[in-house]
């Protein structure tokens, strides 16, 4: 969908930090909104957005679990 959005969780980066998510948060918003900067009637909406996106992109990065090695079969 975004281009310009990378991947944000292990193995493909590490150490991730805030500046990362934000500017994945705000690439999102630009797209979804289809303004690249709103007009000062939208600006508190969109810069709610990416602040709501940047926090749900941290919530999920947290959380997400990554299996450090290949799958085990079922009868091992």
């Amino acid at each position: 969908m975004c281009r310009s959005i990378k991947t944000l969780r292990e193995p493909y980066t590490s150490d991730v930090t805030d500046a990362e998510i934000r500017a994945a948060a705000l690439q999102y918003v630009r797209k979804i909104s289809g303004f690249r900067a709103p007009a000062a009637h939208n600006a508190q909406a969109f810069d709610a957005a990416v602040t709501a996106v940047t926090a749900a992109t941290k919530d999920l990065l947290e959380h997400l679990v990554v299996r450090s090695g290949p799958a085990r079969a079922a009868h091992d």
